[in-house]
């Protein structure tokens, strides 16, 4: 079963097409990594896949439902209740504790529940971190609580952009296996990447170049 089809997309900036009648669909439980050079139009599917933004032509299927048409607040509800959106920046809240900074994710969603928050820093090995500040995190351990965070909803898809690019490579590997062991529960995972040992984890990989599929890799 597909749970993501990009079907002829298409995303025009001006005179530039950073995606150019690009069609792909990805399984329900698969890894897909998406590699490319700078420019070849990685940031623009995954903004689209994300929810982020709209195609200027072609369609987006998010499990079962044709998405690319519709409002940004109806795309915010569709990324806030079934996507998982894991950054290269990570984007905590500076102020806030690592258990605060996933919770924000429930208080958007749903209901805050501290206990199944701490639930899921235990899952990413940092339910004895979870009162600390960003800034008394290391760059793995901030990642981590990322990664939490965008578990905390229960998300249908996990899409990671450069998840492993400002980590050493100790933290690469621990941010891997967390990405296999979420993978073998069954999660589809949606990784873009420049690093070829990580997309050499996934079922596939997708090459772009010049906002066209070049090739896949399995």
């Amino acid at each position: 079963m597909n749970i993501l089809e990009l079907n002829e997309i298409s995303m025009v900036y001006g005179s530039v097409r950073a995606l150019d009648n690009v069609s792909m669909s990805v399984k329900q439980g698969e890894w897909l990594a998406i590699m490319g050079p700078s420019g070849s139009g990685k940031t623009t599917m995954m903004n689209i896949i994300g929810c982020m933004d709209r195609p200027t032509a072609g369609s987006v299927i998010l499990d079962g439902k044709e998405i690319s048409n519709l409002s940004p607040s109806e795309l915010t509800s569709i990324r806030r209740d079934k996507i998982g959106l894991i950054f290269q920046q990570f984007h905590l809240i500076p102020y806030l504790s690592a258990l605060e900074n996933v919770m924000v994710a429930q208080y958007y969603h749903s209901i805050i529940d501290e206990n199944e928050a701490l639930q899921a820093l235990e899952r990413v090995g940092l339910k004895n971190r979870a009162k600390h500040l960003p800034r008394q995190l290391s760059g793995g351990e901030q990642q981590r609580v990322c990664i939490a965070r965008a578990l905390i909803n229960y998300p249908m898809l996990i899409l990671a952009d450069e998840p492993t690019g400002n980590l050493d490579e100790a933290n690469e590997n621990i941010v891997l296996d967390i990405f296999h062991r979420l993978h073998s529960e069954g999660s589809t995972i949606i990784v873009v990447t420049h690093d070829p040992e990580v997309a050499s984890e996934a079922d596939r990989t997708v090459f772009l170049e010049h906002g066209r599929i070049s090739r896949i890799s399995v």
